[in-house]
């Protein structure tokens, strides 16, 4: 039978495809030490879990609206003020399974057929994917590391042409950390002011910054505001990467477009989740000192990664600002071998070090850096200082 060009389209998962291979190695009897989660290592809150079992207790288990909860979309307007400092009703929000649910939302509502969609690289690798299932065309802007890999608004009044629909701006970002600043991003908001296009502004590592502070691109003026769709969620902040709570901020129209589009679809999000989300966002006291506890042990393994990797001559990196990613760039290894098998990219690279040290990073190859492994600090101490050892040895008996 064959499939549709849509889903013959779509890329295998570079990231998958090495936790698929690190788990088999690790199935039969080896130890692998993995960097590639993307997600926090520790529990999530019992204050939060708590809320869905009272959840449970109380049968709050039908359909819900398909937007979600009117008391979760109040909470996230109280919170977008609270934190952000943008007005919106709870009709301009949208809950979905997870932010990339609400990713995909946004683009179906605004991506037709032939549109450009501008992605800064390095870029999260799901981003182009979800451009090209709405039949959408990615249009990349390389940045630089010099310039902390993040775009200009040079580069992106560059890129803009007839057929842009939008730009997908993510900082904190994955995968590089990079955090842009108030100016940095008010550049850029000019730019996308005068042009009239859409920016979607994945905020999802928001309170996961350890320099500088965040800055949401809609705060810059009412225009800009209406042509911001801003998208975050509760699984990188809270730990609930399981529980599948995603959620969007956006014009009115738009949002009516998504809940439309989501009612067909996915029907609600799932009803104990949203109690639970409802918890993590009104708890404020909880919340504060498990966010703040947690961005603490990222920032510590953030600083003992970067002095370890800058010991290794034979590699370089990115300090991340942001997020729980570090960017190590090994092209200096291109060409030489490890376990008998040359290493001429990226994911040769990845491929060696998980077959030989047993350490499994992701490939740049996935986010537009094929120079770069992503190594996530989102792991125990032992593993990090172990894994860094494997690494470091591995390093030395390149040829």
């Amino acid at each position: 039978m064959i499939v549709s060009k849509r889903a013959a389209g779509i890329q295998e998962s570079l990231t998958l495809a090495i936790t698929a291979k690190a788990k088999k190695l690790n199935d039969e009897g080896v130890s692998v030490v993995s960097f590639g989660a993307g997600e926090p290592d520790c529990n999530t809150p019992d204050y939060i879990v708590d809320a869905a079992k009272r959840a449970l207790d109380k049968g709050y288990t039908k359909y819900t609206p398909s937007s979600g909860i009117q008391g979760l979309r109040q909470a996230i307007c109280d919170k977008l003020k609270r934190d952000n400092g943008l007005t919106y009703e709870p009709k301009q929000v949208i809950v979905s399974n997870g932010a990339k649910h609400s990713l995909y939302n946004a683009m179906l509502a605004i991506v037709n057929p032939g549109d450009q969609v501008i992605l800064p690289a390095p870029y999260w690798l799901t981003y182009p994917e979800l451009v090209m299932l709405c039949g959408g065309i990615p249009k990349y802007v390389k940045t630089k590391e010099s310039d902390g890999f993040k775009m200009t608004a040079e580069q992106l009044k560059k890129a803009i042409g007839p057929k842009t629909k939008a730009l997908i701006l993510n900082s904190p970002s994955n995968p590089t950390g990079a955090v842009y600043s108030k100016n940095e991003l008010c550049a850029l908001a000019k730019v996308i002011e005068e042009t009239g296009i859409y920016v979607i502004a994945d905020e999802i590592y928001e309170k996961l910054i350890y320099k500088g502070s965040h800055y949401s691109i809609a705060q810059y003026s009412q225009k800009l505001y209406d042509q911001t769709i801003l998208v975050n969620g509760m699984s990188k902040s809270y730990s609930m990467t399981g529980w599948r709570v995603g959620y969007l901020a956006a014009p009115a129209n738009v949002a009516k477009a998504i809940d439309g589009v989501q009612s067909h679809t996915t029907s609600n999000p799932n009803s104990i989740a949203q109690y639970a989300a409802l918890a993590a966002l009104k708890e404020e006291a909880e919340e504060k000192a498990f966010v703040g506890k947690m961005a603490a042990v990222f920032d510590t393994r953030r600083k003992y990664m970067i002095a370890r990797l800058k010991k290794m001559k034979a590699v370089s990196y990115y300090e991340p600002d942001g997020a729980f990613y570090v960017m190590v760039k090994v092209k200096k290894i291109f060409g030489k071998s490890a376990g008998g098998k040359l290493m001429m990219s990226a994911q040769n690279v990845a491929e060696q070090l998980l077959d030989v040290a047993h350490v499994a990073a992701v490939p740049g190859e996935a986010f537009g850096a094929p120079e770069y492994l992503r190594l996530s600090y989102c792991m125990s101490d032992k593993d990090i200082a172990e894994g860094l050892d494997r690494i470091e040895a591995f390093l030395k008996e390149t040829k």
